[in-house]
Order: structure tokens, then C-alpha cells, then sequence
């Protein structure tokens, strides 16, 4: 339902895997989430690589979910009755 969600990670491939790297990838996931999901709180974007020779790259997101109702709530039919908030 929204074509331009995602957060694009595959511009990363093939990059040498190093701190700037880890600020790039943290960035990109954190605005992502920040501009399409307003259901949650992003909290922290941890990006690691726990194994360096399998190209593997490690993205944990701690966030908290916003338990009042808003009109990004889909959820019939709280979204008709209680998404009040402009």
C-alpha cells in the first residue's frame, strides 16, 4: 500500500564493511521507519558484523510501540471511530 516504503539497504552491497558504513546503514533504517511506520518510537538503530569474512551485517531495532490510536491505525474500526488526531 505504500510503493515507496523501504529503506533501500541494497545500495550497500558490495561496500567495505567499516564505520561509515555502520552510520550510513543506521541513518537510512532510522528514517525509514521514522517516515512510515507511526505505530512506533524509534528508540536506537544498532548495526553490527558479527562475522567479517560472511559479508553478514547485523540490524537490530529497539523501538517502542505508541499505544493510542492514530489515524495511521488500520485496524477496523478503531481507524473510522477513535483516529482523531490531525
Amino acid at each position: 500500500m505504500q510503493p515507496d516504503f523501504g529503506s533501500g539497504l541494497q545500495q550497500f552491497f558490495f561496500r567495505n564493511k567499516d564505520e561509515t558504513l555502520k552510520g550510513e546503514i543506521r541513518d537510512v533504517v532510522e528514517s525509514s521507519l521514522r517516515n512510515h511506520e507511526p505505530r512506533i518510537t524509534v528508540e536506537e538503530v544498532l548495526v553490527d558484523y558479527p562475522e567479517a569474512e560472511s559479508g553478514m551485517v547485523d540490524i537490530t531495532v529497539v523501538y517502542t510501540y505508541n499505544k493510542t490510536n492514530t489515524r495511521h491505525n488500520y485496524v477496523f474500526p478503531f481507524h473510522v471511530k477513535e483516529g482523531t488526531n490531525l
